[in-house]
C-alpha cells in the first residue's frame, strides 16, 4: 500500500522503559550451550543489555504512566487529543482494549476515538499511517496519540538463546498533528507476505490453540534451545533472508520515486532486530554506518514496534527540538510485513526518555 500524505508532523515522542536492566553476560548460563560459544554472539549480534518489565506488569500500565507524565508536565492537554491509537502484540486482555484502559485510567473525553492495532515490528509505521488518516478527518487543532507498547519478554523462553537475549520491553508515545503550512510530502509504503507468516509466531494462546498445561510444557526444540508452545518462536534464517531479499529493493524504489538521492537522507532510522542484520542492510544499500544507528539492541534489546521511536529518542533527542532531519524509516518482521516512510523528523516540542519501576 503506497500513499503520500501532506501537512502532518511528529511534534513529540516520549519513551517509557522498565527500570530493570538484564545483562547478556549474566544470562549465558541460562542456555544449553558452552559459555564461550554463547559469548561469541555478543559482538556479532550487538547483544549487551536489555530492559525487562516485571512479570506482573502490563503494557497498559506503561502507557498510563507515560500519558500521565505528559499531562502532568503540560506536554499535552486533554482537550487537544482526538484519538488514541495503540499498536501492540501484548494486550492486557482480549477485551477491553488497551486504548480503552488508557482512556478510563486517564479520565479522557468521551469524544476521543480509541483503537488498538495488532502489529509487531512494523507497528510504528502502520501506526503513523493510521494517525495521518485520522488527522485527515479531525479538526486542524487536534492531535493523535500513537502508543507503541510491548512486554514481549513475558512470551519469550529464558532458555531460548535465539530469542531471549534480543527481546526488550518498551513503550513510546508519539504525538502526531496537522501542519497545515507545510507542503512537504510524506511518502509511505507497506508490503505484506502472509504466506510466510509462521516465520515469527506464538503458536498457543489464541483461539486456534488455547493455552493449556500441555502448551506450557518446555521442550527442546532445536540446537539446544528450550521453549513451549506459549513462547515466541522465530525462524531466524527465514527472517534474515526475507529482509535482505525485500527491504533494499523497497528502499531503492522509494528513493527513486521521491527523486531523493541516498546521500540526501540524513538518517536511516530502521527497526533494530540485531546489529548483524543492520550492517548487512547498510552494506547492501551502500549506506555509511554513521547514518544508520545500530545501538538500540545493545542498550535496550529489540522493543518490537517501539524500536524506531526509541531509536529517535535515544539518538536524536539532543537535536530533535532544534532542527529537522530528512529521515528514511524502515521496519520489517512479523506478518511478514515490511515498509518505509520518508519524512522530516525534528523541531519537536519534546523528545524524552523516562524510566518506570513497573
Amino acid at each position: 500500500m503506497k500513499t503520500v500524505f501532506k501537512g502532518k508532523r511528529i511534534s513529540g515522542i516520549l519513551g517509557v522503559l522498565p527500570e530493570e536492566i538484564a545483562y547478556f553476560d549474566d544470562e549465558v548460563n541460562n542456555y544449553n550451550f558452552p559459555s564461550k560459544q554463547t559469548l561469541r554472539l555478543k559482538k556479532v549480534m550487538g547483544f549487551d543489555k536489555h530492559r525487562l518489565a516485571k512479570t506482573t506488569s502490563t503494557a497498559s500500565q506503561f502507557c498510563v504512566k507515560g500519558l500521565n507524565y505528559l499531562l502532568d508536565n503540560n506536554l499535552i492537554k486533554k482537550d487537544e487529543i482526538c484519538a488514541i491509537v495503540v499498536v501492540t502484540l501484548s494486550p492486557d486482555y482480549f477485551v477491553p482494549h488497551i486504548s480503552n484502559i488508557i482512556h478510563g485510567e486517564c479520565e479522557l473525553d468521551q469524544n476521543i476515538l480509541c483503537m488498538d492495532v495488532s502489529q509487531g515490528c512494523c507497528g510504528f509505521l502502520i501506526g503513523l499511517i493510521q494517525s495521518f488518516m485520522l488527522l485527515n478527518t479531525f479538526g486542524n487543532d487536534k492531535k493523535v496519540l500513537l502508543f507503541n507498547t510491548d512486554v514481549l519478554s513475558h512470551k519469550v523462553s529464558k532458555s531460548d538463546r535465539n530469542e531471549f537475549p534480543l527481546i526488550g520491553d518498551a513503550t513510546t508515545i508519539t504525538v502526531i498533528e496537522n501542519d497545515i503550512e507545510s507542503k512537504r510530502e510524506i511518502y509511505t509504503n507497506i508490503k505484506t507476505n502472509g504466506k510466510d507468516r509462521n516465520a515469527l509466531i506464538v503458536p498457543a494462546g489464541g483461539f486456534a490453540i488455547p493455552s493449556t498445561a500441555s502448551t506450557a510444557k518446555m521442550k527442546e526444540v532445536e540446537n539446544g534451545n528450550f521453549r513451549s508452545l506459549d513462547n515466541l518462536a522465530m525462524n531466524g534464517a527465514d527472517i534474515f533472508n526475507f529482509v535482505l531479499s525485500n527491504v533494499p529493493s523497497l528502499i531503492e524504489t522509494a528513493l527513486r520515486e521521491c527523486e531523493i538521492k541516498k546521500e540526501q537522507i540524513d538518517y536511516y532510522l530502521f527497526h533494530q532486530p540485531n546489529k548483524f542484520m543492520l550492517e548487512k542492510l547498510a552494506d547492501e544499500l551502500q549506506i555509511p554506518y554513521e547514518r544508520m544507528f545500530m545501538n538500540i539492541v545493545e542498550n535496550f534489546g529489540n522493543p518490537s514496534g517501539a524500536s524506531i521511536p526509541i531509536n529517535i529518542v535515544f539518538n536524536m533527542r539532543e537535536n530533535a527540538k532544534r532542527e529537522e532531519k530528512l529521515c528514511c524509516l524502515s521496519a520489517f518482521g512479523s506478518g511478514l510485513t515490511w515498509g518505509i516512510i520518508i519524512m522530516q523528523i525534528g523541531n519537536m516540542d519534546f523528545c524524552e526518555l523516562i524510566e518506570s519501576n513497573l
